[in-house]
């Protein structure tokens, strides 16, 4: 995209709020015709509405092959084409792997990975049309696995490992992949996370840079200008690109830590699930919950 994305028909999952609402905005600003993809339908279309004529609004939840098809088609016959998409969609889910709800965890692995897969799946045959590009958004947390956060460490990962195989398999078709890898930014999801009875003392606790929260701005100015350049990776902020130098010792130095907060932790989220319900207890922002209603409307 010659680092300008004007003009330039940019796709953006969850884009009701947080980050994807954020960058949408942030790329209209810059020219870009943005089309707005996720549930939340009037979140979503507010949103769009503020990023201009240009901006569209499609209902889809990322997990539904026909939802992407339709919402995808609708997108190509409005624009008639897609130069970029961002896989962003994505929700989290709290507890520990012996008493957190599973559904909740399964729910964490269809939107976090296997969403992206699907987002990628149907719209990459419009990328390589336009020698377009995809920015695949993964964590700091598939670098640093902590406790209370085993399902989205693993899609996360994945979503990570899925950007670095794609990036091999078309960049003989001029399209480029990009991932990025924000750590806690104050959106939705995180402040909902940093309220949860159990696990938001433990993040709290944490202190030095495992525990600061980043302003939404830092995430969409790095993650706009990665659009505009096409780049290989983001990372927000930069220190996370160091920690993935020495990942290999990052999961001993969490297993250390663990020790100390394990035992009384464990016990908290079991009284927590046995107040509020495993459900209650696992949901984590205004996203995971609509994925949940969604889940259970079908």
């Amino acid at each position: 995209m010659s680092k300008n994305v004007r003009g330039k028909v940019v796709v953006v999952t969850g884009a009701a709020r947080g980050i994807g609402a954020g960058l949408a905005r942030d790329l209209s600003a810059k020219g870009a015709k943005v089309a707005l993809v996720g549930l939340e339908v009037e979140e979503l279309t507010k949103v769009a509405a503020e990023c201009g004529a240009d901006a569209g609004a499609w209902e889809a939840d990322v997990t539904s092959w026909d939802d992407l098809e339709r919402a995808t088609a609708a997108i190509v016959e409005r624009y008639g084409r897609i130069d970029a998409v961002v896989a962003n969609a994505g929700i989290a889910a709290t507890g520990f792997t012996r008493s957190i709800d599973p559904a909740a965890f399964e729910r964490v692995i269809n939107v976090d990975l296997l969403g992206v897969w699907k987002t990628v799946r149907v719209t990459l045959p419009h990328l390589v049309k336009s020698r377009g590009y995809a920015m695949l958004v993964s964590s700091a947390a598939a670098i640093i696995h902590i406790p209370g956060n085993a399902a989205y460490s693993a899609a996360k990962a994945g979503v990570e490992a899925f950007a670095n195989s794609l990036r091999a398999e078309v960049r003989h078709l001029g399209v480029d992949v990009g991932v990025v890898h924000p750590t806690w930014i104050s959106t939705d999801m995180v402040n909902t996370a940093d309220e949860h009875p159990v696990f938001g003392k433990l993040r709290g606790a944490a202190g030095g840079l495992a525990g600061k929260t980043y302003p939404l701005s830092l995430a969409v100015g790095l993650m706009s200008a990665g659009v505009a350049r096409r780049s290989r990776v983001v990372h927000v902020p930069g220190w996370v690109g160091v920690v993935k130098l020495v990942r290999a010792l990052v999961p001993r130095v969490v297993e250390l830590y663990a020790r100390k907060i394990m035992p009384a932790a464990d016990k908290a989220a079991l009284e927590d699930i046995a107040k509020r319900g495993a459900v209650e207890s696992s949901l984590v922002g205004p996203g995971a919950k609509a994925a949940a209603d969604r889940e259970r409307a079908l």
